[in-house]
């Protein structure tokens, strides 16, 4: 099958350098191997976390360049089969998944199903199965079709501050009264403070910039919020859990030194502030600790099962999205973007930080 092949690559620990791979390819798949034309996905903070831990937890080796110093940041999106040598899976199908930032991937499909199916390709073999699994739409209870920017944006987010919530609640809080979330405005902390806030007895404090102040005041999910000039002014003596959205070293120093021993824990999730990351060295109070959501899940499937977990998941999902899309003032509006050079700059909009809390956006090449 002849169809241009486009790639939009960025360069390892820089992900403001981009460029663009595109030529014609006459793609011709293989028995086991079905080809997968990406239709859009989304571009978030997170996505920049996965570039910036790429090679420490290995968000590089799903989908491979083979050119070193460059890689296909991983992203959620659809996917239409274009063409299919596998039993089950048809052209024409639709799926959501992990995908390349290209036009179109090949996977190898194992244990089909209904529901979808799982790419068993040998160089993800070794990686977290979470992110290995494609969701027919045509089956899966989470998809609407009017939501799919929404999905494409907050699911995979969502997940994670789930999982973040459950996480702290299995582990009582560590004995604290209150959690305080760093870049407040990300849509992974707003999911995650949406969590904690329906939780009875613990107070929920967002620090951001004082350009989204406003609007994370405006969420109503935070009991406090500061701007980071304000760490100071947070109470040194409510016992404390810390998550670390930003990743900025220096923050998390002052945070530590100033709450000293009510930190009774500090939880690393991402690097929103990718420009300031780094080794922080000796702080007080306890070291922080990476959180890594694929151990969560594996923890809860074997407590509860996969079923449990997932309605569970999609009940808490049901009702995070009345805020996201209600009519008078959604907490998130869906910007497109349409060919290589409008990706790019919405792309560089987000790594620069300048994206609009309130914007999420959605690529197509």
């Amino acid at each position: 099958m002849t169809r241009p092949l486009v790639q939009l690559q960025s360069r390892k620990g820089n992900p403001a350098e981009t460029r663009t791979i595109s030529q014609p390819a006459s793609i011709e798949i293989e028995l086991g191997e079905v080809l997968l034309s990406i239709d859009s996905f989304a571009f978030t903070a997170n996505n920049v976390t996965y570039a910036m831990f790429g090679d420490a937890m290995n968000y590089w080796q799903f989908f491979p360049t083979g050119e070193p110093g460059w890689g296909m940041i991983p992203v959620w999106g659809f996917a239409t089969v274009m063409a299919s040598r596998v039993d089950g899976l048809a052209v024409g199908e639709r799926f959501y998944g992990y995908l390349p930032m290209a036009s179109q991937v090949i996977v190898q499909p194992g244990r089909v199903t209904p529901s979808g199916f799982v790419d068993a390709a040998e160089h993800r073999a070794g990686l977290p199965a979470v992110y290995n699994q494609y969701a027919r739409c045509s089956t899966d209870p989470g998809y609407h079709a009017a939501t799919e920017g929404q999905q494409m944006v907050l699911r995979p987010l969502f997940f994670t501050s789930f999982l973040i919530d459950d996480f702290l609640d299995d582990n009582q809080f560590f004995g604290a009264q209150r959690v305080v979330l760093s870049s407040a405005s990300s849509k992974t902390a707003y999911g995650t403070a949406f969590c904690l806030s329906r939780r009875k007895d613990l107070a929920v404090v967002g620090i951001t910039s004082p350009a989204n102040l406003d609007f994370v005041r405006g969420l109503g999910c935070y009991d406090e919020v500061f701007t980071y000039d304000q760490v100071s002014e947070l109470s040194a003596t409510e016992t404390t859990v810390y998550v670390d959205f930003s990743g900025n070293v220096a923050l998390r120093r002052e945070l530590h030194t100033h709450l000293g021993s009510a930190l009774k824990y500090s939880a690393s999730i991402g690097g929103t502030d990718w420009k300031h990351l780094g080794k922080v060295g000796e702080l007080p109070g306890p070291r922080p600790t990476l959180f890594f959501a694929p151990s969560q899940i594996k923890k809860r499937i074997a407590d509860w099962g996969n079923p449990a977990l997932l309605g569970k998941l999609g009940a808490a999902w049901t009702d995070f999205m009345v805020p996201i899309t209600r009519a008078d003032q959604p907490w998130l509006r869906i910007v497109r973007a349409t060919g290589l050079e409008a990706s790019q700059a919405a792309m560089a909009e987000v790594v620069s930080g300048n994206a609009k809390p309130d914007e999420g956006h959605v690529l197509s090449l």
